[in-house]
């Protein structure tokens, strides 16, 4: 009898040919962290159960039944014990996601995947022999956490499974014209960027910006060529680090063989930067831009990196925090295909001091583990570094790939910082007078929003920016903000934290309300940005308002940050940097793996599905609230009603929503006092958490969504 796999009309593919096919690309994926035993048996035993007659009548008739086909492999590894029982997880969720242990009382669990009775799959040992395992999984380090490394282990080998089996069926299906192109050579791509910056390498004039721009990227290219590893690159503001740290991890790969570079960065709007300077340099066919805000159509210019998103095959790809941790600690199959191409990987984490403080711990955790069983190195970036040293293993010291670090933010600094202590909202909107451009940092949306309509009654040109507003209104105004800098004309902005990353602006004068040390400076990289005024007059004030109360998930922050530039000179010292991160991990306390993740993996007793539950970047109690207040909008809201909520519609639906946080259970929610006064009102009932705005006067042109009651924060 043949035992089929696959079907597409006349054509089949044998389990056998799909097993083999399986198994090799498995075997393939996992050799780049020196495993391919692992990932070949995997791939071999995964698909036992298709060797049962209800399977092969269901395939064979295309009955539709639901014939269990996951288990049987699991059973299998389970039986003949010993470290083939760690297969059993993987191959147990090759399409639910990988399970929790459990115990044999839950069904879905690998305890109860065990205790299942399933269809007769015996006939595979006509044509299957199980291979051999002659490797141990991990290195056996009595100073680390061996579950947490086994968990991760068992993590890389699904992915190189599901991966594995997803290609080899599609090549099938589609009789091997996948549209699938991989992009070219980390060799070819250095050579491009070399021939980028060759002008740049030949000034040697160290007293000028470009100067010491080169002298950083010089550095970095120089730097690529040490061993694997975890690396810093501290840099200041204006100093190149998005070119120079390209330079380091194409170097690096070159020298060591790599295959990827990944780009981790916490805000879309830094993202879409740095990927077109990507594009520019290296070829928009080798960068992969994989975030929530981007989707390639299904067209046949952009299927090839449809594809690649799936599962980050492209020499360069540039993501999220949330798209990378969640990912790595994920579940389902659509999440975790990809983790198997951050192995043998340059790993950047661009503004490294917003690594997710609730899930510290197990992040770096899990990074330590691709460095140390993953042939991964690892980059920090960043003009505010944070203190994980002590996170790390004490045998990898982290190296610095800016040289002279102290010398170089010398000689960038571009502002005085001034602390002017407690005042009121009065006396603030006293100090923003004169011809000069000012920007002013408030931590709530409601302190801006009150702020703003003070300002606006006695003086012009004011700006406001929050999140209250939806993005395109906000490109609207930062539009007009950005052509009266331009113009040396006077203009005052008050905003929210949302223009302290990815937005380039340049004011004569900021002012910033108290709040992490992180925060402060990158806040004063709105100030004199391009260098071009005097640095005695680039003020930066720091302040807080009088007995404001200090917003709950802020406090710790902001306590101390105001401890630390008590003890320092200069609030930018690299000292007092390192200082304020050492002490707010030492508050934090355990907190630093706020859902105990760590401590859902131990004795081989791993619980994979509840961890992707519980580890969340963004919290899922928000609500979108559609502003429908341009023609576009208006008809795309038709469309979302009529035609229901695709992908498409709903990405290009987000550029006309405001997200507010809150819970229907709870009539404090700021939610529920918008909702109670007949303010919202469901969108559809299929779109759950998606509300439209009833009353547009609810809405300014001005400040966007008005619901200043509550102190709701930016971010």
């Amino acid at each position: 009898m043949e035992y089929i796999a696959h079907k597409d009309n006349e054509r089949v593919q044998t389990v056998k040919e799909h097993l083999y096919g399986t198994a090799e690309l498995a075997g393939f994926f996992a050799e780049r962290f020196g495993k391919k035993e692992w990932g070949y048996c995997c791939g071999m035993l995964h698909d036992l159960g298709k060797y049962s007659k209800e399977f092969q009548r269901k395939i064979r008739n295309d009955t539709g039944e639901r014939v269990d086909h996951s288990t049987a492999g699991a059973k299998v590894c389970n039986e003949k014990g010993g470290y083939y029982s760690i297969l059993s997880y993987c191959i147990a969720g090759h399409h639910a996601g990988l399970p929790d242990y459990g115990n044999t009382a839950i069904g879905n669990s690998l305890c109860g995947r065990y205790n299942k009775k399933i269809c007769d799959f015996k006939n595979y040992e006509k044509e299957i022999e199980i291979p051999q395992l002659h490797t141990d999984p991990i290195v056996f380090d009595p100073t680390k956490n061996l579950d947490f490394s086994l968990s991760v282990f068992v993590r890389m080998l699904y992915s190189c499974l599901v991966d594995a089996d997803f290609l080899d069926t599609e090549a099938f299906m589609k009789n091997e014209n996948t549209g699938r192109v991989a992009g070219k050579t980390m060799q070819i791509l250095e050579e491009k960027l070399e021939q980028y910056i060759e002008p740049w390498l030949s000034n040697a004039e160290l007293e000028s910006i470009n100067g010491r721009r080169t002298e950083i990227l010089a550095h970095c290219m120089e730097m690529g060529k040490r061993e694997k590893g975890i690396y810093r690159l501290t840099v200041p503001t204006g100093g190149g680090k998005t070119i120079a740290s390209l330079a380091f991890a194409l170097r690096h790969a070159v020298k060591h063989q790599m295959d990827r570079i990944i780009y981790v960065i916490p805000y879309t709007s830094i993202i879409e930067q740095n990927a077109q300077v990507f594009r520019e340099i290296l070829g928009a066919e080798n960068v992969l831009e994989n975030h929530c805000n981007v989707e390639y159509k299904d067209s046949e210019e952009f299927y090839p990196m449809q594809l690649a998103s799936e599962n980050w095959d492209k020499p360069v790809v540039v993501t999220t925090n949330v798209q990378f941790f969640e990912s790595l600690f994920g579940n389902k199959s659509s999440k975790c295909r990809k983790i198997h191409n951050i192995a043998n990987s340059v790993v950047i984490f661009d503004e490294a001091q917003m690594l997710p403080m609730d899930y510290l711990k197990p992040c770096i955790s899990v990074l330590q583990e691709l460095v140390d069983n993953y042939a991964s190195s690892i980059v920090l970036c960043t003009a505010t570094q944070p203190a994980l040293e002590m996170f790390f293993s004490s045998k990898d010291k982290m190296i610095e790939l800016c040289p002279c670090v102290e010398e170089q933010f010398r000689f960038f600094e571009r502002v005085t910082y001034e602390k002017i202590g407690k005042i009121s909202q009065d006396e603030l909107i006293m100090r923003m007078q004169g011809d000069q451009s000012i920007l002013c940092i408030v931590n709530t949306k409601k302190a801006a929003q009150e702020l703003y309509k003070k300002l606006r009654e006695e003086r012009k040109n004011i700006y406001h920016l929050s999140t209250n507003m939806y993005p395109k209104h906000r490109k609207r105004v930062l539009k007009l903000i950005r052509e009266r800098l331009d113009n040396n004309e006077k203009c005052i902005v008050v905003s929210t934290s949302l223009v302290e990353a990815g937005v380039d602006l340049d004011f004569d004068i900021v002012y910033r309300q108290i709040a992490g040390l992180d925060s402060l400076i990158q806040a004063a990289g709105r100030c004199n940005r391009n260098g071009k005024k005097d640095l005695a007059k680039s003020k930066v004030y720091i302040f807080d308002f009088i007995d404001e109360k200090k917003v709950t998930n802020q406090k710790l922050q902001i306590e101390t940050a105001a401890s630390v530039i008590q003890d320092y000179e200069k609030v930018d010292d690299l000292t007092g940097i390192s200082d304020y991160f050492k002490r707010l991990y030492h508050y934090r306390g355990t907190s630093l793996d706020k859902k105990n993740i760590m401590g859902e993996f131990k004795q081989m007793r791993f619980n994979f599905s509840k961890v992707a539950k519980e580890f969340k970047l963004i919290e899922e109690n928000t609500k979108m609230i559609y502003i429908n207040k341009e023609l576009k909008a208006e008809e795309l809201l038709n469309e979302l009603k009529t035609k229901g909520a695709s992908k498409e519609r709903l990405r290009e639906a987000g550029q006309y929503c405001v997200q507010i946080y809150g819970d229907e259970r709870n009539e404090n929610s700021l939610f529920d006092k918008l909702y109670s006064n007949g303010m919202l009102r469901p969108i559809s009932e299929d779109m759950q958490d998606f509300y439209e705005l009833v009353s547009q006067k609810q809405y300014s042109d001005e400040w966007g969504l008005d619901f200043s009651v509550d102190d709701v924060l930016m971010m």
